[in-house]
């Protein structure tokens, strides 16, 4: 009898930590979500000031109240087409943990749509791509609204090698 409690718990707890609020985007056509707890702000673009040999996804930094922070172009991390910055493209300010404790990083995404909660039971394990494919940056898949929600795990969006990179950037 306590094999079966454990059983039915454990998948219980693992999708719970999923479930909560999430901050919507869009990038094309896709949706995305980002846990609530880890935005710090939403800003309009604004002047990024570039640095030179970093890679192309990494647009520059940006002086937000007097803090240099990086700023991540997701859509091309993720291999997407570039395109034009709009009205509805904005700034993600979001906490994430690096290996030498919190920081702060923009990433740009071509607009925000809205807070869903959802429950550990809108939320699916990602599916197998097959070999070869990682993505461990990816939370899960929630249905909400008649879509699919890719949710993020931010802190895992950049490798732990880029995050190095980041910090060494801005020391």
């Amino acid at each position: 009898m306590q094999a079966l409690a454990t059983q039915t718990t454990e998948p219980i707890s693992c999708n719970d930590s999923r479930a909560g609020k999430y901050l919507a985007f869009h990038l094309g056509s896709e949706e995305f979500g980002i846990q609530v707890l880890k935005v710090r702000e939403i800003i309009g673009v604004q002047d990024i000031t570039a640095v030179p040999r970093t890679p192309a996804y990494l647009k520059g930094v940006i002086n937000l109240r007097g803090k240099v922070i990086p700023v991540v172009d997701l859509r091309m991390k993720f291999d997407l087409a570039e395109m034009e910055y709009t009205q509805r493209t904005c700034i993600i300010v979001v906490q994430i943990q690096g290996e030498h404790g919190q920081m702060m990083m923009g990433i740009v995404v071509d607009g925000v749509s809205e807070v869903l909660s959802f429950v550990a039971s809108d939320i699916e394990d990602t599916p197998d791509f097959g070999q070869g494919v990682s993505t461990p940056y990816i939370l899960g898949m929630a249905k909400g609204k008649g879509k699919v929600k890719i949710l993020l795990d931010i802190d895992q969006v950049l490798t732990s090698h880029e995050l190095k990179g980041l910090n060494a950037l801005l020391q």
